[in-house]
């Protein structure tokens, strides 16, 4: 139940409650300090905060997953606004714990998910590892909505499915399209992105993303990357089953990949834009 008393009682209560959002004791902790500090910097303007990734979608592990949440508000943030929550998010990364790293998130106003195609408007978000930065959103933003409107895990506000339109099949098809076309076109005329791409950790979430887009693709909905893996060895058949186990096995490496999974992962990227086309046809 949406929790209606005034911002300065709530304060009290996860003072002497204890806030038990996820099963993670310390993640827990973080949420709870970036809610009190949201909230305390948006005031009214604040609609809520989810968790969505891995620890809405399940699988969550401590060892590689990211803490992602979605804040939703009633207008875009201004600079103002802006300023001080990359100060916020500064002090957290600045600080000891284990997740300061490893926080990804985006502040979007509620009009935003009236409509699941990414627009020219900047919102603020923070990746692991970088200082919070206004930018578009990306052509994967459609898999979030899905994930927040179906999903989504409530820290605090009101229900998401009153937030977020529905998604039709045709917004996954261009989303994963342009996903898959987006990579090679950076394959193909970008050498920095294929180094990046030869690095296991890199390549590990590029082979996860396409196990997630296709399934979604063939379910209309979404998972977790362990079970969109696990769907996709079962479902895909020859070679690709053979790349993704291969994958998963050394998903704890480090170094950069043979020429071979190179190449193996640029053709399971042009299979998931065949596949793409597929289901749009």
């Amino acid at each position: 139940m949406l929790d209606k008393r005034p911002y300065h009682l709530k304060a009290q209560r996860r003072m002497s409650e204890p806030f038990s959002i996820t099963p993670f004791a310390d993640v827990n902790l973080v949420l709870d300090d970036f809610l009190v500090r949201i909230q305390a910097l948006l005031g009214s303007h604040f609609i809520g905060m989810y968790l969505v990734g891995s620890l809405a979608l399940g699988d969550f592990d401590p060892r590689t997953s990211d803490i992602d949440f979605v804040v939703v508000t009633d207008t875009n943030i201004g600079d103002d606004l802006f300023g001080s929550l990359q100060d916020i998010h500064a002090q957290f990364a600045a600080s000891n714990s284990l997740w300061a790293d490893k926080i990804e998130a985006i502040y979007i106003p509620s009009s935003a998910l009236r409509h699941a195609a990414p627009s020219a408007s900047l919102y603020p978000q923070i990746e692991k590892g970088t200082r919070l930065f206004k930018a578009r959103l990306e052509s994967g933003w459609v898999f979030q909505c899905i994930t927040l409107r179906d999903r989504g895990v409530v820290v605090a506000g009101s229900d998401p499915r009153t937030l977020v339109d529905s998604i039709y099949p045709h917004d996954m098809h261009s989303a994963a399209a342009e996903i898959a076309v987006l990579w090679l076109e950076q394959a193909d005329t970008d050498p920095t992105w294929l180094a990046w791409l030869r690095q296991r950790d890199a390549q590990m979430f590029v082979i996860l993303t396409l196990c997630r887009l296709l399934y979604s693709l063939a379910t209309g909905s979404v998972t977790s990357k362990p079970r969109a893996a696990e769907w996709a060895q079962k479902e895909l058949g020859s070679p690709w089953a053979t790349l993704i186990k291969r994958t998963l096995a050394k998903q704890y490496e480090t170094g950069e990949i043979a020429q071979s999974e190179e190449d193996e992962t640029l053709a399971f990227i042009q299979f998931t834009l065949e596949q793409s086309k597929r289901y749009a046809a």
